[in-house]
């Protein structure tokens, strides 16, 4: 039976980011526009909290089953490693995705907005079948337009409509930042696995584009979001705030600029996903002020 601290990092905490900076984002695009509201807020972070644990879970699960983790280079996997049972962990990726199709549906009850419980399905659904089902759509490439999808337009956009009932560009200029640097973050993972899911037969993104295209375009996402700080800046600015955060680049730009492999590329998902937190943090600041 797995350990508390086992469960934990099964969870993934290092993903949190992915799923805490969309809101945050989407809160100061919500406060530029004069809609922000405390308990949306909340509500919007505990329903991208549970998501992304159940998307964790379930991708534990899913590629335990079929084999992919038995070989992996990163951190512990329940199931692959055989610390947890595959029903148990099955049952832990419905908990947590069911957990956040009710918080969803409160959420959707105090704004009003029913039409949104077709995106929050979407998301659910989305969610699981990312490795899950005969022809996972991780498995075929389209991981990163998901993670973009869900993780970035979804999120940070979502997040403002619940709260001002509109959106802006800037929102938008948001939600592609965001979307951006979470995406960067499943690029550097990818990269990382490339051998490992080649031999088990996952054809990610990474995989068909290559080692080295796969670091282009890491790199590529990196620089996105500070592209749309100086954008930003035409509205005010403090958004170039964000700028501040490219130093924590520094190192991970680096290791995949320059090649590094397997366990060295482990941090690159740690600092991206800081990265897109404190800059997620500091627009955020800039569009209240």
């Amino acid at each position: 039976m797995a350990t508390t601290g086992e469960w934990i990092e099964g969870a993934r905490p290092r993903t949190l980011p992915n799923a805490v900076a969309p809101v945050v984002a989407g809160v100061g695009a919500a406060l530029a526009l004069d809609g922000f509201s405390w308990s949306r807020s909340v509500l919007a972070l505990l329903v991208s909290l549970a998501l992304i644990i159940g998307v964790n879970y379930a991708n534990d699960y899913s590629d335990g089953i079929r084999g992919t983790d038995e070989n992996r280079v990163g951190p512990l996997r329940l199931v692959g490693s055989g610390v947890a049972k595959p029903k148990a962990v099955l049952a832990a990726a419905l908990a947590s995705l069911g957990l956040a199709g009710v918080l969803g549906l409160v959420l959707v009850a105090i704004s009003g907005l029913w039409w949104l419980l077709a995106m929050g399905a979407i998301c659910i659904l989305g969610a699981w079948f990312y490795t899950g089902g005969k022809k996972p759509y991780g498995y075929y490439g389209f991981g990163e337009i998901a993670v973009f999808v869900f993780f970035g337009l979804a999120g940070v956009l979502g997040t403002v409509y619940v709260q001002a009932g509109q959106l802006s560009w800037t929102a938008l200029g948001c939600a592609v930042a965001v979307g951006a640097f979470s995406t960067g973050v499943l690029t550097a993972n990818n990269l990382r696995d490339i051998p490992t899911d080649i031999e088990s037969g996952k054809r990610t993104l990474a995989t068909r584009l290559g080692d080295k295209g796969t670091r282009r375009l890491y790199l590529v996402l990196v620089a996105v979001p500070y592209i749309v700080s100086v954008l930003l800046a035409f509205v005010t600015p403090w958004a170039l705030l964000g700028l501040l955060t490219a130093p924590l680049l520094l190192k991970s730009v680096k290791a995949v600029g320059g090649g590094s492999q397997g366990r060295a590329l482990i941090p690159a998902l740690r600092d991206t996903g800081f990265a897109m937190l404190g800059w997620a943090i500091l627009t955020a600041v800039a569009l209240a002020l």
